[in-house]
């Protein structure tokens, strides 16, 4: 082969990909997800892999998964929790066990195309991002129980945080891995995904596009109207992550400061009361407000000395995550699909 032409080959040949998707009871998505993946990646000029988790399945989906492996070939891997322990352990499985350049993630549903996937790689790389989001414009889900609360919620998400984007629920994101594996997945930090990922990138690394989306075609939507709830709960802890997780002295200190003034200007007005005019002021309420405010700065305070203490130890030994896994695919045995 001319030297010219391998060199424009190395040129032109794609950063190495991993798809990752987590499933939950999608036994009947299976085959047909499997093979629109293959289908949507054909054309990728890169060594990609598929990692598929199954989040504790109960309807077979685990062991259907590790059959479809052996028909695959060793990029296709699977990795199997012990139990469900929710979307967010499951990606965070996916992205430890992800041995690509780049991320990919998807729902196992069949909602997300892999076809938008090599475009979304394309995109990342031309814009420089680390993180580009799908945005699905044309949503192909219901008004009231899933499009109107995922508004409400992108609005709310994009004012709290200052990241400003059409649709943080998309599950089909395309992320650099040196970013990606910065961030630790806990609880249900995965609808706070480009937030958290701010927390260690440029906010203007982070992008969007449109992506399709599609009708669910099998089972049912694992979601309902109650996320939305969930998801005020889980914006707070996300902020006060961001703004003080590495500082939470500050948050706490700030209000047992706030309190502390405003009961020591309160028994500073007491003071004068009792000695300056003589007056009585046992049985006012001010005084047991004051009181109140005093004690309430000093908790403050204290917990914000301990907050700071556990937050320094926690960093010095290490982090860890809480999921379990049952069964994975062995990674040194693993391979990778190329595009011929």
């Amino acid at each position: 082969m001319p030297a010219s032409t391998a060199a424009e080959q190395h040129s032109s040949k794609r950063p190495s990909l991993s798809v990752v998707i987590p499933m939950y009871e999608e036994i009947e998505s299976l085959g047909p997800m499997v093979e629109r993946v293959h289908e949507g990646l054909a054309d990728y000029q890169g060594d990609w892999e598929l990692i598929c988790v199954d989040d504790g399945s109960r309807d077979g989906t685990g062991a259907r998964l590790q059959d479809l492996a052996k028909e695959a070939g060793p990029h296709l891997r699977v990795i199997r929790l012990r139990r469900n322990f929710g979307q967010t352990a499951a990606m965070q499985a996916g992205f430890d066990a992800a041995r690509g350049e780049l991320i990919a993630t998807m729902d196992g549903d069949l909602q997300n195309d892999p076809a938008d996937i090599p475009r979304m790689v394309d995109e990342l790389l031309a814009r420089d991002l680390d993180l580009l989001q799908g945005w699905r414009r044309n949503r192909q889900d219901d008004l009231m129980m899933r499009k109107i609360p995922s508004r409400i919620a992108n609005a709310i998400i994009g004012k709290v945080t200052g990241v400003r984007l059409h649709d943080y629920g998309c599950s089909l994101k395309v992320y650099r891995a040196e970013v990606i594996k910065d961030v630790r997945l806990l609880g249900e930090m995965h609808r706070f995904i480009p937030v958290w990922v701010a927390g260690v990138t440029a906010p203007e690394r982070i992008g969007e596009t449109e992506v399709t989306h599609q009708a669910r075609q099998f089972g049912h939507s694992k979601y309902g109207i109650s996320r939305t709830f969930r998801v005020l709960l889980d914006l707070l802890a996300a902020f006060f992550f961001l703004r003080f997780g590495a500082r939470p002295g500050h948050f706490f200190g700030s209000i047992g400061i706030l309190f502390g003034v405003l009961g020591t200007l309160m028994m500073a007005h007491l003071l004068v009361v009792k000695f300056g005019l003589g007056e009585d002021i046992g049985n006012r309420p001010l005084l047991f407000v004051a009181i109140l405010f005093l004690v309430a700065s000093v908790q403050f305070l204290t917990t914000g000395v301990l907050a700071e203490l556990l937050t320094r130890t926690f960093y010095a030994r290490g982090e860890r995550t809480h999921h379990r896994i049952r069964w994975a695919s062995d990674a040194q045995t693993a391979g990778w699909k190329t595009c011929r």
